[in-house]
């Protein structure tokens, strides 16, 4: 049986991992972060929302988030992942009459639909809704990392400093046939692979105990910012956000936090309970004794996109070894996941019979 080593065990990492194993590889996992640490600013699939909506701009991005989709969309009616998922109406609204594209990406959603004139928010001039899915992104973690172990899959936490280190199988870890490199926002440090088309995007959310939302909805602005409310199965709910490239802060911000609320309250008063509500108009201070935890997290963006290539590298033994690249999925992480790990285990399967290439785009 090959042995395949796969660096970074965030959703990308551990998504990848299970693929090759269901494939009949023996599979080891490798990385410094795992999903039952603490959540921390060098492990970001711990901050994501997340909820599948699809905002792809290319064809293979669009393939990856809707293999990704229907995978989620089958596990969220899977008596025993089920309470990992929430399945809910989701509401999209834009600055722009028409948001260019977006019925081309998003009619594939159940009860896809655009909003009429008439239902629209006096802050939108477009929108759509749809049924679709969010994510409990701590729970799902582990319950990918219990599914890997599970099934054979074996574990090393290790800082890996170069990509050679585990070529050579460094740390203890077996001699790999193949490596899979799903580093995140450490693709741009890591040696051997310094990736400086990697940037982070850094995002900040807050997590509110709100059990009665039970829809989704995201408006974007003139200016770009987005505004999004996900809730979670467990009651809980991500309101955000902000998206600002090359930003490396790695605490939550008070003024950012402020804007996120005042935003968040705009697009759901919801999230003040009725009984305040009826009463008088809903606050920013209304929502404050609700939140539980702010947070950030830096996406692990990449100029170009996802890099998923895979290339020849030589170990010390003058062995060729493949190594296959798949990272830089900034925000899109959990919802193009399934269908990029589909993708890199195909360009493991190809480059271990000697055959080398870049998906096309």
């Amino acid at each position: 049986m090959e042995s395949i080593t796969v660096l970074g065990a965030g959703v990308v990492g551990l998504s990848t991992a299970l693929q090759l194993i269901e494939r009949g590889f023996s599979v080891t996992i490798v990385a410094e972060c795992l999903p039952e640490d603490e959540k921390s600013i060098k492990y970001t699939s711990h901050w994501a929302g997340a909820h599948h909506v699809s905002m792809a701009s290319d064809r293979r991005q669009l393939e990856m988030d809707l293999v990704t989709f229907e995978t989620m969309w089958h596990m969220s009616g899977e008596p025993e992942t089920e309470h990992l998922f929430m399945r809910l109406p989701q509401l999209e609204l834009y600055a722009e009459p028409e948001k260019a594209g977006v019925e081309s990406i998003l009619n594939s959603y159940p009860s896809y639909e655009p909003v009429s004139e008439k239902e629209l928010p006096s802050f939108a001039k477009s929108g759509c809704k749809f049924e679709t899915i969010t994510i409990d992104t701590p729970n799902y973690l582990l319950h990918l990392m219990k599914t890997f172990k599970s099934k054979g899959g074996n574990v090393v936490r290790a800082c890996v400093q170069h990509i050679s280190q585990v070529v050579d199988g460094g740390f203890g870890l077996p001699k790999p046939d193949a490596v899979v490199v799903c580093a995140g926002i450490g693709a741009r440090t890591l040696g051997g692979v310094e990736d400086k088309l990697v940037y982070p995007i850094r995002g900040q959310t807050i997590l509110v105990k709100a059990p009665w939302i039970k829809f989704g909805r995201t408006c974007g602005s003139d200016d770009g910012t987005w505004t999004y409310i996900i809730p979670r199965r467990s009651g809980n709910v991500i309101v955000g956000g902000i998206k600002i490239p090359n930003d490396w802060y790695p605490h939550p911000l008070k003024e950012v936090t402020d804007d996120i609320l005042k935003r968040g309250l705009e697009l759901c008063p919801e999230l003040v309970p009725e009984s305040m509500r009826t009463e008088t108009l809903p606050t920013v201070a209304d929502i404050k004794p609700l939140i539980i935890e702010e947070g950030c997290g830096l996406r692990p963006a990449r100029t170009g996109g996802i890099r998923l290539e895979s290339v020849p590298m030589e170990s010390r033994e003058q062995k060729t070894i493949p190594v296959v690249f798949n990272y830089g999925h900034g925000g899109y992480g959990f919802q193009s996941s399934w269908g990029s790990a589909a993708i890199a285990s195909d360009l493991v399967v190809a480059s271990l019979k000697g055959v080398f290439t870049v998906a096309a785009a």
